[in-house]
């Protein structure tokens, strides 16, 4: 396989082109417990990874640190940690590179319309930029999201924002934002193992030229628990393309269309590499349909 991520193609969100397989900065402390080593290591590690074509990056305010467990409840930092990172590492930040982030989520559940504007602020403060490249709305036990969508496009007018997406979304919710303001991108979970629930929200984000960037691709069931999730016909078709399962799962991604993206997180250089490389990996029609099966 080839080892650059220009391998998969690439894909536009609003006027910012990027490569289909980018970095999600949400386990750049993985494999320690201590801050300092945890920052000099993500700062290495982000650095590296623009050297090697990543010109796309998925962050957030509200991602915790965590330590070498992987315990939500052994977090030793939250609340900017990954942005105020991306910041040391990598500003002034390439003109090629495109840093989509988030919000919603706050210590008391979500944000209330009234205060996306200070969380936008925040984001800008913590990045060092004055706009934010793409902002999704993460969401969570809301049917109508126009009153809170609504806000970030008043903030996009303003010129703190350049483009929208949405996270952890319906599909009624992509329809409500788009007769508000366009949508370029959507983050849903998806991957083999998860019984295909966002197959609709996939195929609808193609026929509008949306992108879709699952999350959890790689870890599947496990979700915060990081790892790869282990499944048979993963690893048997991992282990006939001299692959590993990380790979295979992201080929099988961006297998669902040109429009789908890969955001797989890391603290480690060699699996940034090896997943940037998955962009190579091509699957048989059998060996996709076993993993369609398997999902």
């Amino acid at each position: 396989m080839g080892t650059s991520e220009c391998d998969a193609g690439s894909w536009t969100l609003g006027d910012r082109t990027v490569h289909r397989i980018g970095l999600g900065v949400k386990r750049l402390a993985a494999g320690t417990s201590d801050p300092g080593t945890a920052q000099e290591r993500a700062i290495a590690l982000l650095r590296r990874a623009v050297e090697l074509g990543v010109d796309h990056l998925d962050t957030a305010a509200f991602y915790p640190t965590y330590a070498d467990d992987g315990d939500p409840a052994h977090a030793f930092r939250s609340l900017g940690w990954a942005n105020e990172v991306i910041r040391a590492a990598l500003a002034p930040y390439p003109e090629h590179l495109t840093i989509v982030t988030k919000i919603g989520p706050t210590g008391h559940g979500l944000a209330r319309p009234d205060e996306l504007r200070g969380l936008v602020e925040a984001e800008l403060r913590q990045l060092g930029v004055d706009h934010l490249d793409v902002v999704n709305l993460r969401l969570h036990g809301l049917d109508s999201i126009a009153e809170h969508f609504g806000v970030l496009a008043e903030l996009r007018d303003a010129g703190l924002i350049r483009h929208l997406g949405l996270s952890n979304v319906r599909p009624q919710h992509l329809a409500q934002a788009q007769q508000i303001a366009p949508v370029v991108c959507v983050q849903n979970r998806y991957g083999v193992d998860f019984g295909r629930v966002n197959d609709e929200l996939v195929d609808s984000c193609g026929a509008q030229h949306i992108a879709f960037v699952p999350f959890f691709a790689l870890t599947a069931t496990g979700r915060e628990a990081g790892g790869v999730g282990a499944n048979e016909t993963v690893t048997a078709i991992a282990r006939a393309h001299d692959a590993t399962p990380a790979q295979v799962r992201i080929a099988w991604t961006l297998g669902r269309g040109p429009h789908v993206l890969a955001i797989p997180g890391t603290g480690d250089p060699r699996h940034l590499a090896e997943n940037l490389a998955a962009g190579a990996l091509r699957l048989s029609p059998a060996e996709t349909a076993a993993l369609d099966a398997a999902s």
